[in-house]
């Protein structure tokens, strides 16, 4: 399952990319609550089985886990199918509209359409391979809804299909701990 926490921030820092040509987006601490399905129930299962090996950790291990995982800016609930992840947007990527995409380089996107507060894109990453589309549509500079569907090959090369519906806000001017991503 190595695939699904990449793919998954991957995914999420890609709607926070966003060429904001007629609005910006505000500059600061953003909350991203992304849904993921897949048709075939896998996604789901492998969610429910990461809640329930969490939930069996010892006390301490799992504040560890839980921990570690903050400081990266993602909090899970897998009882609900959600995942938060916290970006930060620096006032200089903000003016340039040179948000945070990809910190690790692996996804470019292959076409970007705007029309008002709507953007539409397609998008194709590596490690894991995989392709997908999707539409923003901006509420304002702090709050945004998308939703994006990929598709990756898993180790038998059999394509899996991923639904994700997100909702972001912004938080706060202050990003706190968590860092803007470095631009590659």
């Amino acid at each position: 399952m190595r695939w699904f926490p990449a793919l998954t921030l991957a995914c999420a820092g890609m709607a926070c990319m966003l060429p904001a040509q007629a609005q910006k987006i505000a500059p600061g601490l953003w909350e991203i609550q992304m849904k993921l399905s897949s048709a075939d129930g896998r996604l789901q299962e492998q969610m429910a089985r990461m809640q329930k090996e969490l939930a069996a950790l010892p006390a301490d291990q799992r504040k560890m886990m839980e921990e570690m995982m903050a400081r990266q800016g993602v909090a899970l609930d897998a009882a609900k199918g959600l995942q938060s992840v916290r970006v930060c947007i620096s006032k200089e990527q903000a003016e340039r509209d040179e948000l945070p995409a990809d910190p690790e380089g692996r996804c470019k996107y292959e076409r970007m359409q705007r029309s008002g507060s709507t953007l539409r894109f397609a998008f194709t990453c590596t490690d894991p391979a995989s392709r997908g589309e999707g539409e923003i549509k901006l509420q304002g500079d702090k709050a945004y809804t998308a939703r994006m569907t990929t598709e990756t090959s898993d180790k038998t090369g059999q394509v899996q299909r991923m639904e994700m519906n997100q909702q972001a806000r912004w938080l706060s001017a202050d990003c706190g701990t968590i860092r803007p991503a470095a631009k590659r």
